[in-house]
């Protein structure tokens, strides 16, 4: 039988992410679907997304694009470093890319590219890195910098009465064109939480990989998690982007 698995923010953290891909085990018939955030954090950016690459080649992957992604995409693309990038663990992935000729570095612009800003699948379920704030869904986003940006959505759902209920018409229309939602961006770690989130219908799979938490993959049908080791135990004599 197929699984899909929705898998959170990563930050460079490549040991991490393999630890989490061999416990997965994924088959051909098997979807692995990335909500951003590729780099940022930890050593291994550019070979991360190396290894993003690899499982493409290997199995059905689809991937969003982060924020963290958009400003890497940005500076390869010849743009000047953003300033902020290169505090909030952007550096870490500029060193990442030391070694990287100008044609190594034309394949991850091409992946960067064709990140996809969300998804939607046939059961009518969203994945995007961020949220989007149009009450008409994402594909009415005036801005399309909240696709990887907002935290709106996040925080909505966080401060929801729980007794609302879909059908009722204070249920917020932005949540009401989707089965469920996935999102990344907003570690789980800032709510002493090291697994998903579940609020409404909104699930929140990043569980602070980049600071001192972990990689998440979940089932989207039977809502199992898997989970690397605490990240920055693979990283002992680095930081991440903890302070």
């Amino acid at each position: 039988m197929s699984r899909t698995f929705v898998i959170g923010d990563i930050h460079g953290a490549l040991k991490a992410l393999v630890q989490v891909i061999d416990k997965i085990k994924p088959t051909a018939d098997d979807t692995l679907i990335f909500l951003g955030d590729y780099v940022d954090g930890w050593s291994e950016a550019a070979q991360t997304v190396d290894y993003l690459m690899q499982l493409e080649q290997q199995y059905s992957c689809l991937f969003i694009k982060g924020n963290h992604d958009a400003w890497c995409e940005s500076w390869l693309m010849g743009q000047p470093a953003d300033a902020t990038w290169l505090f909030h663990g952007g550096q870490n992935t500029v060193n990442s890319y030391d070694t990287y000729d100008q044609e190594q570095r034309n394949v991850h612009i091409a992946f960067y590219n064709r990140l996809r800003n969300y998804y939607i699948d046939s059961e009518n379920r969203l994945f995007i890195h961020a949220g989007y704030t149009s009450m008409h869904g994402p594909t009415m986003e005036r801005d399309p910098s909240n696709y990887s940006w907002d935290r709106t959505l996040w925080e909505m759902v966080l401060a929801m009465d729980k007794r609302i209920k879909k059908d009722s018409k204070l249920f917020p229309k932005r949540l009401m064109h989707f089965n469920e939602i996935y999102i990344g961006h907003t570690p789980t770690i800032n709510y002493d939480v090291d697994v998903p989130m579940h609020c409404a219908n909104v699930w929140n799979v990043d569980t602070g990989a980049a600071f001192y938490g972990k990689i998440t993959a979940m089932n989207i049908e039977t809502k199992k998690i898997v989970q690397s080791d605490p990240v920055q135990q693979f990283y002992p004599n680095e930081k991440g982007r903890n302070r």
